[in-house]
């Protein structure tokens, strides 16, 4: 291993990508993001981004990286040919494919999160339908690994849970090997393994290190839980364009809405609101958002009642394909509105971690909040009142819990 090597986390994000990197300590050495020009659904955008933010990494730094990791948003899809180059644009994690519930019942007829029409799978069958099934299904960040390889088999499995992927028995589904298409799945590989060094073209191109290994990451929301010194009793609230709760807990937990992650070697359990930051952003500018925020008396109720999705279909803490936003009446006033929507979300969080108190999982005694959500004072006095639990808010990144991967590996095999 070279002297003082460092250790680079990519972290593709609903809005952008952000990268960190650590010293041969575990600090923070370096850290830049860039928002897509496009958007998440152009995977062209993807790579523009990564090649400016690891080409304008200080030499001193990405000249002596060891190990890379990779994060990204769970459920967002691409096809793309057998040499992985795309056919299309990705589809988010947030589109649902409505047209396939009769497909879906054929495999789950029981319903369920991957019987749901925004499910991976779900999409994966849209992909099929529109390109056929000589092609390759791969998520955001393994498509970017894939790119950073040259070597398109992979998937790592946190982000191949909602496509079908079964943690605890380390298999795909029975009904999958019927499939047409069950050649485009990927090989699954756990987080935190070794994929393989870096392209030898790729680390020219990018003045990387030809020996720079790459480990395989999670998702974007396990990344943001990694960033922070999580302690017994903790609960994670992620406050991005979704709203996701997470808890680690000693053994897996099953039901409707509830993924579990191996992450570290501990069982990371949790569910994903389709409510979040994203339904404000539809009303508000961020700068309106801070300014209308300080208006708010946080100890007070707004008495109004809301239900804030951007669009039909709720995965946690129910589990509703039918569940219509509740945007309405709009009172005149913006702050008013405004602290109506945040207790609204507020509350879907509550009954989040109540739902998961009735599946055993115990009541945090402390919620550590991330994403932008979290730079809300007013917000965060509000869902203290209304889960009851003191919450604290910290500005910790996903590219630096997945960042933390790659360091750990590269650490244990010294």
């Amino acid at each position: 291993m070279r002297s003082s090597p460092t250790f680079l986390g990519v972290d593709l994000g609903t809005s952008g990508v952000r990268i960190t990197v650590l010293n041969d300590n575990g600090d923070l050495a370096h850290t830049a993001s860039i928002g897509y020009k496009v958007g998440l659904a152009n995977c062209a955008d993807w790579l523009n981004c990564c090649e400016s933010l690891i080409r304008n990494i200080p030499t001193q730094l990405r000249r002596k990286l060891s190990a890379c990791a990779v994060a990204g948003t769970s459920g967002t899809l691409l096809a793309c040919d057998l040499k992985g180059r795309p056919l299309g644009n990705a589809l988010t994690y947030s589109q649902s494919c409505p047209e396939q519930v009769r497909n879906l019942e054929k495999y789950f007829p029981d319903g369920g999160a991957l019987g749901g029409s925004d499910s991976s799978f779900a999409r994966a069958l849209r992909l099929v339908n529109e390109y056929g099934p000589n092609i390759l299904l791969r998520h955001q960040a393994d498509w970017v690994n894939g790119w950073l390889t040259d070597d398109w088999r992979w998937g790592e499995e946190g982000n191949n849970l909602k496509l079908g992927w079964d943690l605890i028995n380390k298999t795909w589904p029975q009904c999958f090997a019927s499939l047409s298409w069950c050649k485009a799945l990927p090989n699954i590989i756990a987080s935190g393994k070794i994929i393989s060094k870096i392209d030898r073209f790729r680390a020219q191109s990018l003045d990387l290190p030809q020996d720079l290994l790459l480990i395989a990451g999670t998702t974007d929301s396990n990344a943001a839980v990694l960033s922070v010194d999580v302690q017994e009793g903790d609960g994670v609230t992620v406050l991005g364009s979704t709203m996701v709760l997470k808890r680690f807990v000693k053994s897996p937990i099953e039901d409707t809405g509830i993924t579990n992650h191996l992450i570290g070697g501990s069982w990371l359990c949790g569910g994903s609101s389709n409510a979040g930051a994203a339904v404000l952003k539809r009303f508000f500018t961020d700068e309106q958002l801070e300014e209308i925020s300080r208006q708010i008396n946080p100890e007070v109720e707004s008495n109004l009642f809301y239900y804030p999705l951007l669009r039909k279909g709720e995965r946690f803490p129910i589990h509703d394909p039918n569940k219509e936003p509740l945007l309405e009446p709009r009172p005149i006033s913006d702050c008013l509105y405004l602290h109506g929507l945040l207790e609204g979300l507020a509350l879907i969080e509550l009954q989040g971690w109540e739902r998961m108190k009735a599946l055993g999982v115990p009541t945090p005694k402390r919620i550590i909040t991330l994403g932008g959500g979290a730079r809300n004072p007013q917000w965060r006095r509000i869902r203290e009142r209304i889960v009851g639990i003191p919450i604290i808010s910290s500005t910790s990144q996903p590219a630096l819990g997945v960042a933390h991967i790659a360091f750990n590996v590269i650490s244990k095999k010294k």
